[in-house]
């Protein structure tokens, strides 16, 4: 039986049921608030299943690394979320643990911009503000080029990701810093600003 459709408190429950990892929890709402932000920029009707696709997108990754991805369906199914949600999720993790393909709009934002939330995250930790709100796109962009920085972000994937898109990548790295920026304080990257 399918739900009409998530909320968003809905969401943040599961996520908690099935993460305890503070770090996890903090980049499941950096993702959501730059879904929410590009769902903003590309005015799309539907913001909240933006946010909420991008809440959970991890969901099976800390009691499953093994089946990342794979895992979710079943979850999402036995409680009882629409499709186009679960196919969503899965598709972030297209090429590395998933086959499913980004194909709409939101799946390849969410593919684009799950990694580079981790790079923008590591970038804004070493700065002396230890913040994502005076963080530059050029800082970034600098780290990017640096192979042994925050060595386990995979920047073929967000190469990947801005080609399905056909957006700048300092479009795409400028928009992700403003979403995080949004949501700073929750995910631990206000620093001392």
């Amino acid at each position: 039986m399918s739900k009409a459709n998530p909320t968003r408190d809905e969401a943040f429950e599961l996520l908690k049921k099935y993460n305890s990892n503070e770090a996890l929890i903090r980049h499941a709402l950096a993702v959501e608030a730059v879904m929410l932000h590009f769902a903003e920029i590309f005015e799309e009707p539907d913001k909240e299943k933006w946010g909420i696709i991008g809440l959970i997108h991890d969901l099976d990754y800390e009691m499953y690394p093994d089946q990342h991805c794979q895992k979710v369906r079943d979850i999402l199914t036995k409680v009882g979320w629409p499709e186009d949600y679960i196919r969503a999720v899965q598709s972030h993790g297209w090429g590395i643990c998933s086959d499913v393909e980004p194909i709409e709009k939101m799946e390849k934002v969410l593919y684009t911009i799950d990694e580079l939330t981790g790079l923008i995250t590591a970038t804004a930790l070493l700065r002396p503000s230890k913040s994502v709100l005076d963080l530059k796109t050029k800082s970034v962009k600098k780290k990017w080029n640096q192979k042994s920085f925050a060595a386990g972000v995979n920047r073929e994937v967000i190469e990947k990701g801005i080609e399905l898109l056909g957006l700048e990548r300092d479009f795409i790295i400028d928009e992700t810093i403003k979403g995080m920026q949004k949501v700073a304080e929750e995910i631990g990257l206000k620093g001392n600003l």
